[in-house]
């Protein structure tokens, strides 16, 4: 059978048939949790997000403008991942199609996650994209080629913010090109295109900075995150063969810059993440964007150094099987009693049900972006998060979302029973859903306070000088004094404490910049603290600031 996908013709069959699969597999997949949350992107076009530049949500618009469910979500990733066949095979200098097709054939992830409305998807494309211009630059520095490899950096950038490290590397396997004025002339065509996402940055105060190197680090190292790294890796390019794949990639030598930048990129990617995990857990996906160096330098390996193919030989059916089985479960349950990846079945369901508690309210949900974004799909209702100040923030601390529930009665609704701890709830095949009616809702994630520095020395009597930045664009309905002003405060070998303090939202709404008087300031040491305004009695306070240090000097 192998014989029959040498030829050049029956290239197109093979790309043909990994579409189809695709395609049917894009229809009939319900969404993962980040594939809803993205979709609500797209609902709100911008230039950047909480956590990711605005590509993922500009090609899910295009799709879901022509379909209006999971394939037209998806329908961009699926162009893409086809696309990146085609990049790849384009990048070989020295082909053997036998050899591309055994390669892929066991690479499952990229079968199965190419439809997968994700970030990931188009930073492969767009970094297959930039090798292919940036050779094609190596070739020939006229301003054609200046201007593309200048476009490609800026689309890669666009897609996620690791496509960085390509370039770096790639730079540190040929500093020469630091001394080309073109290729300068590159970086500032990059910059230019890339400078509305900056700005956009720049006028929320850096949020994804602030998530990515910052708020998602661990209190302490494990060794686990390094191991799980580690076992991630050879899964996310095998599964079966994903080990022979990379030893072939390190071992072979390059023969010119072109190859010295793949190889520099990959082993430099892989190095740097997992240098990472002494911060904190990485995920095995963060390294996708190396899937066109790993193939195209195993396949050269295999071809130009005659590395044996025997394994590849031995495990391309028994991967393709494997392949098959993981597709089928992902759109058909036939495992309910097993949870792999639960997220994507049986949304239909749970939504419905939370449909019928809310008795037609809008519904609110608890420190949760994936419920509202799957409710919002699979309902076509309106939903929100409310992100309460121990845990992490979202897009939905962005969006001018809050304003349409000003004043109205909403349904309050978690999975989790902490938040609801006397109260029976509605049992679905993903869980079971809580909930309550709440009148008269008012929250205030878009009013922030900007601490005049990160760190302060301790005042004498507790108060600290901040900015007040009101995103609403409109005067803030105030009821009464409106709500309490809290701040979580939290310091190595304590449990972090939620406190009042003496202020309330009427006291800071219509004011520039406002002093506020922290008592937790008392405590002696040095400790985080984060303000929040308590909106609903009994939970804690929501997000209203960044953390900022108090120290004694």
């Amino acid at each position: 059978m192998i014989r029959f996908f040498t030829k050049d013709q029956y290239k197109n069959t093979v790309l043909a048939l990994w579409a189809l699969l695709a395609i049917v597999q894009a229809c009939f997949t319900e969404l993962m949790d980040d594939e809803a949350y993205y979709w609500v992107y797209s609902r709100h076009l911008d230039w950047g997000y909480f956590d990711h530049p605005p590509m993922i949500a500009l090609l899910i618009k295009a799709g879901y403008a022509l379909f209006h469910n999971e394939l037209g979500v998806r329908l961009g990733m699926v162009v893409l991942n086809v696309g990146t066949l085609v990049l790849t095979d384009k990048l070989i200098s020295e082909k053997n199609n036998t050899v591309f097709y055994l390669i892929l054939a066991g690479m499952g992830a990229m079968q199965l996650g190419g439809i997968l409305a994700v970030p990931d998807i188009p930073l492969i494309f767009f970094a297959a994209l930039y090798f292919y211009l940036y050779r094609n630059f190596l070739t020939a520095q006229n301003w054609k080629n200046t201007l593309l490899l200048g476009l490609g950096m800026a689309l890669m950038f666009y897609s996620k913010y690791h496509g960085v490290l390509l370039v770096f590397f790639t730079v540190i396997s040929n500093p020469h090109l630091l001394k080309l004025p073109r290729f300068w002339a590159a970086v500032l065509v990059t910059t230019a295109l890339f400078f509305p996402h900056l700005y956009w940055q720049y006028t929320h105060d850096f949020p994804s900075v602030q998530y990515h190197l910052f708020e998602r680090n661990a209190k302490a190292y494990h060794y686990s995150y390094t191991l799980d790294y580690l076992a991630g890796q050879l899964l996310l390019f095998g599964p079966l063969v994903g080990w022979l794949l990379l030893y072939y990639a390190f071992r072979v030598p390059v023969k010119d810059s072109f190859e010295r930048a793949m190889k520099f990129s990959l082993i430099g990617v892989l190095a740097f993440f997992a240098l990472s995990t002494i911060k904190g857990r990485v995920e095995a996906n963060w390294t996708v964007m190396v899937f066109a160096p790993l193939l195209v330098l195993a396949h050269q390996g295999i071809v130009r150094q005659g590395y044996s193919v025997k394994v590849l030989k031995a495990l391309w059916i028994p991967s393709l099987v494997l392949v098959a089985v993981v597709r089928v479960y992902m759109m058909w349950d036939f495992l309910p009693g097993v949870r792999i990846r639960p997220e994507i079945h049986h949304n239909r369901e749970w939504t419905a049900v939370v449909k019928e508690q809310s008795a037609g309210r809008p519904v609110v949900f608890l420190n949760s972006y994936q419920q509202p974004s799957k409710y919002m799909f699979y309902q076509g209702e309106f939903a929100y998060s409310l992100n309460t100040i121990r845990s992490r923030r979202s897009q939905y601390n962005f969006w001018p979302m809050e304003e349409k529930l000003w004043g109205k009665e909403i349904w309050l609704a978690s999975s989790d029973q902490n938040y609801f701890p006397e109260m029976e709830g509605r049992k679905t095949a993903q869980g079971t859903f809580f909930g309550k009616p709440v009148e008269d809702f008012h929250s205030y994630s878009l009013l922030q306070f900007i601490p005049a520095q990160k760190e302060f020395q301790r005042s004498p009597d507790g108060k600290y000088r901040f900015a007040v930045k009101n995103n609403y664009g409109r005067e803030i309905p105030i009821v009464g004094k409106g709500p309490r002003l809290m701040h979580l405060i939290s310091a190595e070998g304590m449990e972090p404490l939620v406190w009042e303090t003496d202020m309330f939202l009427k006291d800071l709404v219509g004011k520039d910049s406002v002093d506020i008087h922290i008592p937790g300031s008392k405590m002696p040491g040095q400790y985080k603290i984060k303000l929040g305004f308590e909106v609903l009695g009994g939970l804690d306070p929501t997000h209203n600031s960044p953390y900022f240090k108090i120290v004694d000097f």
